[in-house]
């Protein structure tokens, strides 16, 4: 396992335990991966319009791409949790709603996906909180149980498909990841000195489920 891994692999730990107990600071940080991870898979494209190629291409668009991510998922935190659950719960309405009602392809079984997606970011505007507990625990169980790795990333950008970066979401190890992660984000909120820490951190209030008290 090369120092790229062991360092996904870590933030996979942070995301599944800790998203919704650092807060706004969770949903950052997955800005960051994924702004990150998006910058790396881009780079070799923008780095060609500005004529620059390889890897200072990627040393510069990786840590762009971070900030960028963090800015984003700050400024319009609702918007950006709601974005992302529209993405997942899209993706899983594809391969899991749609062929559980019996349509495994087709202009239906793609209906019932965008519906599922429509759904999910609902719950994401309204249930912010929530939501990014959820999506931070998908994310951080995909990391740590492999099934994001430097391979299907390099893969991805060195063929421009998203086939490596599919998850399998009936995965016995990400599914127990998956919830563990759930579990335990909602069991520290429970416990009094966190959501006292939370209520003290700058920026920490913006994420919250809508109606709940800030300490909440």
């Amino acid at each position: 396992m090369e120092l790229l891994d062991v360092g996904l692999v870590v933030g996979g730990f942070i995301l599944l335990f800790f998203g919704a107990v650092l807060s706004v600071y969770g949903v950052a940080l997955l800005g960051a991966v994924l702004g990150g991870g998006g910058g790396y898979l881009f780079a070799p494209t923008i780095g060609a319009q500005f004529g620059v190629e390889g890897t200072i291409a990627t040393l510069v668009a990786i840590p762009v791409g971070m900030i960028g991510g963090v800015l984003l998922t700050y400024m319009l935190l609702s918007f950006a949790v709601a974005a992302v659950s529209f993405g997942v719960g899209t993706y899983f309405g594809l391969v899991a709603v749609a062929p559980a009602l019996g349509y495994s392809g087709g202009a239906l079984a793609a209906l019932i996906a965008i519906g599922v997606g429509i759904a999910a970011a609902v719950s994401g505007t309204l249930l912010t909180k929530t939501m990014m507990v959820v999506i931070s625990s998908a994310m951080g169980a995909a990391l740590v149980s492999r099934q994001l790795t430097m391979e299907a990333l390099r893969t991805a950008q060195r063929e421009f498909v998203v086939e490596p970066l599919i998850l399998e979401p009936t995965d016995p190890i990400f599914l127990g990841l998956f919830v563990l992660g759930i579990l335990s984000q909602f069991g520290l909120f429970k416990l009094g000195w966190v959501t006292s820490l939370i209520a003290r951190l700058p920026g920490a209030r913006q994420l919250r489920n809508r109606g709940e008290k800030d300490t909440a």
